[in-house]
């Protein structure tokens, strides 16, 4: 019988690594070298959404699919250029990522103050963060150190952003590839409490699936025809769609999952108990929605001399 061991060893020298390079990240990063920097960011989150509701959704989702490509290193805010083809047009963010005005905002404000100390990445991992809050969300600790990548990729932006087509099974495989469990799976799709989906992203959905609620169908088909209107929006959570709470997973348990995706962690399925949690324990999902935004954060940063702190979020120096 083959020995297992040159697999074991492997597997135990991948999440040394992992854990070395997040151990390098820390709370107090900018204490000395940008006291200012938190401050800065939160204020400036708190006037964007203040100004657009819409806007904490669109920063939170920023970071999530800045970090499932290739980790948290700001890869998904750079514009292509006539010999650079970034992430932005790749089909999960063509046409649906916004946000990156407030983000240019923020590291001018920055810059400023602290010329090339603050990387983009850290910026979004923060607005991330006082975004939720600023919505009635739970708050957790940053920790900082990333620096910015100065490459993206469009093949992996398309591959690994997961899609909202996807069963539970693709969905938990997805995030397992990510290091990221079931439970932090569940409860990271808990971000929807305050997200809106193109028309074109659940449009098979209303028009084909039967495990969904008959007046939902009815009040998306207003805003959904069958064949235009593919970037109409509408709220994941029509209940309340611009406060952080667990109305989604309130939702999922009356087949009113917008998305094909979301209605996944309520179909029969090994999901069905921890939404059910979530649904009545709003506090719970706050607690797990917290660990799994520090983890998902902590996906293969940049740091020490690695990558560079950008100038300009949208270019490499």
């Amino acid at each position: 019988m083959a020995s297992h061991k040159p697999l074991a060893c492997s597997v135990s020298a991948f999440f040394f690594a992992a854990s070395l390079v997040s151990s390098q990240l820390t709370a107090n990063f900018y204490d000395k070298s940008c006291p200012n920097a938190l401050y800065t960011i939160q204020t400036a989150v708190r006037s964007a959404v203040a100004k657009e509701n819409r806007m904490g959704a669109s920063l939170l989702r920023l970071h999530f699919h800045d970090c499932f490509v290739n980790g948290c290193d700001g890869s998904v805010l750079l514009d292509d250029t006539p010999t650079f083809t970034g992430e932005k047009s790749a089909v999960p963010n063509n046409n649906s990522l916004r946000g990156f005005d407030v983000i240019d905002s923020i590291k001018a404000q920055i810059e400023g103050i602290c010329p090339q100390v603050v990387s983009c990445a850290d910026i979004l991992a923060v607005a991330a963060r006082d975004s939720v809050v600023a919505l009635g969300g739970p708050t957790w600790v940053v920790n900082l150190g990333r620096r910015d990548s100065m490459t993206a990729s469009l093949d992996t932006a398309n591959n690994d952003i997961p899609a909202p087509t996807l069963d539970l099974s693709d969905l938990t495989k997805l995030f397992s590839n990510k290091g990221l469990g079931t439970t932090d799976m569940i409860a990271l799709s808990g971000g929807h409490t305050i997200g809106q989906a193109r028309c074109v992203n659940f449009r098979d959905r209303i028009y084909s699936e039967t495990n969904i609620d008959t007046s939902l169908v009815t009040s998306l088909k207003s805003n959904c025809p069958k064949k235009t209107g593919d970037n109409n929006i509408s709220p994941l959570d029509a209940s309340t769609p611009y406060v952080f709470d667990n109305f989604y997973y309130k939702n999922l348990l009356n087949k009113k999952g917008v998305l094909h995706s979301d209605q996944q962690l309520f179909n029969g399925g090994s999901a069905d108990s921890q939404t059910t949690t979530y649904s009545s324990n709003m506090a719970k999902f706050f607690t797990d929605f917290s660990a799994a935004m520090v983890k998902m954060s902590n996906i293969s940063p940049l740091t020490g001399s690695s990558g560079q702190i950008r100038k300009n979020c949208r270019k490499v120096n």
